[in-house]
């Protein structure tokens, strides 16, 4: 009997490892940059943060926050929440998004084994099951900031958080919107140097295979407006809700993304391992399609940032679509303390490891 169960043991052992050679394998990337598979095992693997200690937290669709320590150990940390995409790490804390609320883990690195139970920061957010996650991190300015995606394909709201990018003091006081018009951004991160707010945006459905598009944001300070749902892209009027017009001025996308790619994930690449090329430039995670004639995206994209422009888009890794079929899907980058890029995939329950180095 226990020889039956170390066979199927093994099989099973040997078909994850062939699973995830397969995924690595199949990735198309520039020359000398590598990839692997740096963890396996978190069901639907979602947004990323890095301890200062190196370890690598990462939530999910599914409900559970994951702890992945520098030896590679997969370790659950909460679990039973309702689809925590969203986590930063800040001071020592970790904080967690759970679709109408925001938590933290005080100290959690210093207790992995018996991780803390978590404070509520607030739990006066709406919980809706459509663009229901919220994407989170801790600003410059000291400040959570959060997306609260429309819940629906294209509306208008008499609650105004809906369609927002908003913040909020560390203890959850002080709530305000920060930009509004925006459907649901899943990734978001601040430029370096001038700090502004830059994020992704996925365009609305039904509107045909190319149109409207993906689009990156850039935001310049409080209370813009990025024009869902009365515009889309640089001028696409909504066929539904141009007439019943905007109040204000809308800002148009720094960079319009191909349309239905679903842009996750993004960060500003600040490591040192890239050739100069990458820096400040942004990362972008292409989750795919879902209902275009064929499919499109999932892959990690790449926009050049000069002059504090969005100047150029090119597909940095790909080949997780083949033959309209997906073997996995990118759903967010992180630039890791060593430099590399970090990818998560919420398909494959893996987090792959993007290395530069050149050969002689």
């Amino acid at each position: 009997m226990k020889t039956v169960f170390l066979i199927i043991l093994l099989s099973i052992l040997l078909i994850s490892s062939c699973s995830e050679a397969l995924v690595v394998n199949e990735i198309d990337l520039p020359e000398h940059f590598s990839i692997e598979v740096y963890a396996s095992g978190m069901t639907n693997a979602r947004a990323m943060t890095f301890a200062d200690d190196g370890t690598l937290f990462a939530g999910s669709k599914e409900g559970t926050v994951y702890a992945i320590t520098k030896d590679r150990a997969v370790i659950p940390v909460a679990k039973g929440l309702r689809l925590p995409i969203g986590i930063d790490w800040h001071n020592n804390d970790l904080y967690v998004s759970d679709r109408s609320k925001i938590l933290k883990y005080p100290n959690i690195v210093q207790n992995l084994s018996t991780p803390p139970e978590p404070v509520t920061v607030t739990d006066t957010l709406p919980g809706d099951r459509h663009h229901g996650g919220k994407f989170l991190k801790i600003g410059p300015d000291e400040k959570i900031y959060f997306t609260i995606g429309a819940p629906c394909n294209v509306c208008i709201k008499e609650d105004n958080r809906y369609a927002t990018i908003s913040r909020m003091d560390l203890d959850g006081r002080n709530y305000e919107i920060y930009a509004a018009g925006v459907r649901n951004s899943v990734g978001f991160d601040w430029h370096t140097e001038t700090n502004e707010l830059w994020f992704t945006d996925n365009g609305r459905d039904r509107m045909g295979d190319n149109a409207p598009p993906d689009e990156l944001n850039r935001s310049i300070g409080k209370g813009q407006h990025f024009g869902f749902p009365f515009m889309h892209g640089k001028g696409i009027k909504d066929p539904d809700y141009w007439e019943k017009g905007p109040d204000r001025e809308l800002t148009p996308p720094a960079h319009e993304l191909p349309a239905h790619v679903a842009a996750l994930g993004m960060r500003f690449y600040t490591g040192t391992m890239f050739p100069d090329y990458y820096k400040n430039g942004i990362f972008i995670a292409e989750h795919g399609s879902w209902n275009r004639s064929s499919k499109t995206g999932c892959r990690v994209s790449f926009v050049k940032i000069r002059d504090n422009k969005a100047v150029s888009y090119e597909v940095f890794a790909s080949g997780w679509l083949q033959n309209e079929q997906y073997s996995g899907r990118p759903a967010d980058v992180e630039v890791g303390p060593d430099g590399a890029l970090y990818v998560s995939d919420d398909k494959a329950d893996a987090i792959y490891r993007i290395t530069y180095r050149e050969r002689n």
